[in-house]
């Protein structure tokens, strides 16, 4: 992993386009014994972008950024799909999995919460789809010259299910009805932002935004006492703009949608979001979804199952659950927004 960089933020703006950082830090004048300062570096193939609100001192910042590496480094070498030596490697490659297999405290309570979502979901969230996801040319194999075969896809499909897997808590274990190839990517990323705020809590830490790869948690507040404003993006591919300007204080937030990661193919597109039901990228006209929760983990992988479930079926279950959740529908006319009414604290003029 490549060292982190330092460097003071006073007046400038951390948007979504390093992925829904900070986006009104502008016009902001901070007393002299207080800074903002943004630790950075590249992660799980992304970036991540923390800023801290300190006073001036480089020994302190140094060592905060050699910790946020080493915690990045954890996440990576238990949950990552891409290194054969992580601990989910290893746990996907055995043959056998129907006895209990001790887990790490970490990769346990990232499948819990995989496993309490799927259920909330009705397994529109589904961490055991990695075969499917792999097959699509969206994991560490290589991408297909062509779409997968139906008889193929079926196959893959049919040996996945996350009823499979059963979780044990004392101690942490997993075992399988049978063998499972589980993919984290989904949840993994939200995992690493709580993991570094802990780190940061730990370390006295008051006010913080952590950012990896889109998804964000804060604490505190800015030096001037007003709460971190975080932006939505429009869901384009072709460029980036701010649909939406939140704040938030001490929560998390994450997004789902299927216009960075895809593929085209004979003119059609195939976005990296696969339905477990089908096996299959989503088709519907959800373009991204974003939610707002206590912890980056939990609002990770709910912003994957609702853009599973499309617009109708996702609105109604964060509803019905109180769960703060935007949506940018793609119509006739353009982009419409909706949110649920947990949301409406948070929007900004």
């Amino acid at each position: 992993m490549t060292s982190c960089m330092f460097r003071p933020v006073r007046v400038a703006m951390v948007s979504v386009f390093w992925a829904l950082a900070v986006a009104a830090l502008a016009g902001c004048s901070f007393e002299p014994e207080e800074k903002v300062w943004e630790i950075a570096g590249p992660v799980f193939g992304t970036q991540y972008h923390i800023n801290v609100v300190l006073t001036d001192n480089e020994s302190h910042l140094e060592n905060l950024g050699s910790g946020i590496e080493q915690v990045l480094e954890d996440v990576d070498a238990s949950m990552s799909t891409w290194r054969e030596d992580s601990e989910l490697s290893r746990l996907n490659r055995r043959e056998d999995q129907s006895a209990w297999i001790e887990l790490s405290e970490p990769l346990y309570e990232v499948l819990a919460t995989a496993a309490r979502v799927s259920e909330l979901t009705d397994g529109a969230f589904d961490v055991t789809i990695g075969p499917v996801v792999n097959l699509w040319g969206f994991g560490p194999e290589a991408r297909p010259d062509e779409v997968p075969d139906e008889n193929e896809l079926q196959a893959k499909l049919e040996a996945t299910g996350y009823e499979n897997i059963e979780l044990r808590s004392d101690p942490p274990a997993l075992r399988a009805r049978k063998p499972q190839y589980i993919d984290l990517s989904a949840i993994a990323k939200g995992y690493a932002v709580d993991a570094v705020a802990r780190y940061l809590d730990n370390a006295g830490v008051e006010a913080y935004l952590v950012e990896i790869g889109g998804e964000v948690r804060v604490n505190g507040r800015k030096p001037n006492g007003d709460a971190w404003r975080l932006a939505i993006e429009e869901p384009v591919s072709e460029r980036r703009q701010i649909n939406r300007v939140v704040a938030l204080d001490s929560q998390a937030m994450a997004t789902s949608g299927d216009y960075r990661n895809y593929y085209e193919s004979d003119g059609r597109r195939y976005s990296h979001t696969i339905d477990p039901e089908t096996g299959k990228p989503i088709r519907h006209n959800l373009a991204s979804v974003t939610v707002i929760a206590d912890n980056c983990m939990l609002a990770d992988a709910l912003a994957t199952g609702f853009n599973v479930m499309g617009y109708e079926r996702a609105q109604a279950l964060a509803t019905r659950e109180n769960i703060a959740a935007y949506f940018i529908v793609r119509s006739d006319n353009g982009f419409e927004v909706h949110y649920t009414p947990a949301f409406t604290a948070y929007v900004t003029d």
